[in-house]
């Protein structure tokens, strides 16, 4: 069995499905149609479907043919409130709603692996579970859900991939331990007293108050975490003030911090409390911070990930299989890979030629279609060599 080589004969079909999957978003949570297409078409090629997981969530079952692991294999499938802004065939046909991330491409690599493995669902070792998640994009996500709601029951290890727009196509990487980081976001509301533009000895200042905050809050990073660690804190909104002669009375603040380890975001928290309760003293206003915990970070596991990294370099259409530097960005995916071994790596998908370099969330986001062929053929590798990462964990435990 060497399911990689019946790729190309499906490759006009992953596009299609891509490109109606790109015309047809739906943001986090909303994805109705999108969760009906997929569970359609799995159903149609005869794969067991459970529907509404943890919300829109979908499962697909393949049962192989003889004893082997369980191996899950993710895709998540929501947009953004982005306007698409190219100028494709398949541009976007709902307004202000966009993939731009990718999980368009996600999904039609997925469905596409799973008409495969179908076809050959008797040779497979072991059993197959088909994730295709729902709101990845939106806090609280969909992948906490799906996990509560038993997802992973059964499952044995979990493989996933992002594109990747800033990896060239026909690249593969890879990143043993933390990938991701956890995405917190946090609120916060600084009530003051308003008053005329003239007369600012009268009035508490709420703008001031703020720029101070945030600048003493670039220095949480640079002054309170060890150097040798990773964290950001970024304020994404400053909203405050409606007048250019009026002082205002209330501004709101949001932004995100990004970490990697429990007790740095637990000192980034103290250090905004402390900061915070300085500004309440030095400019007399009233601060209230609004901290929400967001995905956990994403760590992927060694043995399997390094295991992957082997597949990927044996096939065909990867020029080059590499390991990549870890990211501050955030992926509930993490929620899976908590619970059970795995990885989640990355599809280079950037081809200057194509126009297909503009980084992720962004209006113009595009990607080489032609490189989604090597998340399937990973994908169904994986899937292929399934007794073999079982034997490959063994030993590496057995050599550690």
């Amino acid at each position: 069995m060497t399911l990689t080589t019946e790729v190309n004969q499906y490759m006009d079909e992953l596009i299609e499905i891509r490109r109606h999957l790109h015309q047809h978003p739906e943001l986090s949570f909303q994805e109705e149609n999108t969760k009906k297409y997929i569970a359609d078409y799995l159903e149609n090629l005869g794969i067991e479907v459970k529907r509404d997981v943890g919300g829109n969530g979908l499962l697909g079952y393949i049962k192989g043919g003889h004893e082997g692991p369980t191996i899950a294999l993710r895709a998540d499938f929501d947009a953004l409130p982005i306007q698409d802004e190219k100028d494709v065939p398949y541009k976007s046909k709902v307004d202000g709603v966009m993939h731009a991330c990718g999980h368009d491409a996600h999904t039609a690599s997925l469905l596409i692996t799973a008409k495969i493995l179908k076809k050959h669902e008797q040779d497979i070792h072991g059993n197959v579970v088909l994730i295709h998640q729902h709101a990845e994009e939106s806090l609280p996500g969909g992948a906490k859900a799906m996990v509560e709601a038993g997802a992973l029951d059964g499952v044995d290890y979990v493989f996933g991939t992002h594109t990747a727009s800033h990896i060239d196509a026909n690249k593969v990487g890879f990143c043993s331990g933390p990938a991701y980081a956890a995405a917190d976001s946090f609120e916060i509301d600084i009530q003051g007293v308003g008053g005329h533009g003239a007369m600012p000895q009268l009035a508490k200042d709420p703008i001031v108050a703020a720029s101070s905050l945030i600048v003493q809050a670039q220095s949480i990073v640079s002054r309170t975490v060890d150097p040798l660690e990773s964290a950001v804190v970024t304020f994404g909104t400053f909203k405050g003030g409606n007048a250019f002669n009026v002082i205002a009375d209330k501004v709101q603040l949001s932004g995100t911090i990004r970490t990697y380890l429990p007790y740095v975001k637990d000192q980034i928290k103290e250090r905004l409390n402390g900061i915070l309760n300085g500004i309440e003293s030095s400019y007399g206003v009233k601060c209230h911070l609004k901290y929400h915990d967001g995905y956990p970070p994403v760590v992927n596991h060694e043995k399997e990930t390094e295991w992957a990294k082997k597949l990927a370099s044996e096939i065909d259409s990867v020029e080059e299989a590499f390991d990549f530097p870890p990211s501050l960005g955030g992926e509930d995916v993490g929620y899976f890979l908590q619970h059970v071994p795995g990885t989640y790596f990355f599809t280079g998908v950037g081809n200057k030629a194509l126009k297909a370099t503009y980084p992720h969330h962004h209006p113009k986001f595009d990607l080489d279609e032609q490189s989604l062929q090597n998340s399937v053929k990973l994908f169904l590798s994986i899937i292929e060599h399934s007794d073999k990462l079982e034997k490959y964990a063994i030993k590496k435990t057995e050599t550690t």
